[in-house]
C-alpha cells in the first residue's frame, strides 16, 4: 500500500510538471492524485471497477475545489494531475493488443470496460463540479448576494 501511496503521489505530481502547473501546487497535485488513487484501491476490493472509479473521481475533483479555492489556482490544475492515476491506459493498450492479435471477443469487453472507466472519469468530475456550485453558489442566492 505505500508503494501505490508513493507511485501515485509521484506520477500526478509528475505530471503536473508536464502540465505546467505551477511549481508551488506540485505538492498537492501529487496529493490529489494519492488520494484519489488509494480511495479506488479501498473501494475496488468492495465494489466493481466503474463505480469504484466515479467515487474516487469525485474525490478528486472536490480535493481540487478545495485546493483551487484555498491556494487561488484553477481547479483544473488539480483535478488533471488528480486524475491520472485512475486512466485507464494499460486496459485500453491491451484492448488493442487483442485487436491486433485477432481475439476480437476478448478485444471488445476490454475496450468496453476501458470505455466505462473513462465515462466513469468524466462522471465523477461533472458530479464534483457540480456540488461545488450548488454549494457555493445556491447558498448565496438564498442569502440574496
Amino acid at each position: 500500500m505505500i508503494v501505490q501511496l508513493l507511485t501515485s503521489f509521484i506520477a500526478s505530481a509528475a505530471f503536473g510538471i508536464l502540465f505546467n502547473a505551477p511549481g508551488r501546487t506540485l505538492l498537492q497535485c501529487g496529493f490529489s492524485g494519492m488520494i484519489g488513487w488509494i480511495a479506488y484501491v479501498l473501494l475496488e476490493q468492495r465494489a466493481d471497477a466503474v463505480f469504484s472509479t466515479v467515487a474516487a473521481t469525485f474525490i478528486v475533483g472536490v480535493i481540487s475545489l478545495l485546493f483551487a479555492r484555498y491556494y487561488k489556482k484553477p481547479v483544473i490544475i488539480f483535478s488533471v494531475a488528480g486524475i491520472i492515476p485512475l486512466v485507464p491506459g494499460g486496459l485500453a493498450y491491451d484492448a488493442m493488443r487483442k485487436f491486433v492479435e485477432n481475439e476480437y471477443n476478448l478485444a471488445v469487453q476490454l475496450a468496453a470496460q476501458a470505455f466505462l472507466i473513462s465515462g466513469s472519469i468524466a462522471i465523477g468530475l461533472v458530479l464534483s463540479e457540480v456540488l461545488g456550485q450548488l454549494l457555493i453558489r445556491y447558498p448565496r442566492r438564498l442569502n440574496g448576494k
